[in-house]
């Protein structure tokens, strides 16, 4: 009795949250992107460039704590370059990382390296404020680092 009681309550409470989203092809999705996750919620960032000697981006980003963001890394293959920045990877949440046509869901990012041109698209929420960066390993030139606020 006990058990069904549990069980009905949890049911009870939980059902209004479930919801039926739509993704960018109107296709229906059971338990889709609702909430934070919802189109109302996102906005893009400018792309960041790989490429050799060249700045990653026009200008720092200035990201509100709870905002769904996505963002492309786009590198040339002018050089073999990557990006660090574990402490801006450890204050968001990384929903998915696309990498043609496919479909990545880590469960955290240290860093990322372009061996030959190529793209990605990162999409996460920006959860806890602070001061972080995005850089290349090895570089000491500010236009090869990204600046990032969350506030």
């Amino acid at each position: 009795m006990i058990k069904k009681t549990l069980i009905t309550s949890v049911v009870a409470i939980c059902l209004p949250f479930v919801a039926i989203a739509q993704d960018d092809d109107d296709d229906a999705r059971p338990f889709g992107l609702a909430g934070l996750l919802s189109n109302g919620n996102k906005q893009d960032l400018e792309p960041i460039q790989l490429s050799a000697g060249m700045p990653l981006t026009n200008e720092p980003w200035t990201l509100q704590s709870g905002t769904y963001y996505e963002f492309e890394i786009q590198g040339d293959g002018s050089q073999e370059l990557a990006l660090i920045g574990s402490d801006f990877f450890r204050a968001i949440w990384i929903d998915e990382i696309v990498v043609e046509g496919l479909e990545i869901r880590p469960l955290g990012l240290d860093s990322i390296e372009f061996d030959e041109a190529g793209e990605m698209e990162i999409g996460f929420i920006a959860i806890k404020p602070g001061s972080y960066h995005l850089m290349i390993p090895g570089s000491t030139g500010d236009t090869q680092r990204l600046e990032i606020t969350i506030q």
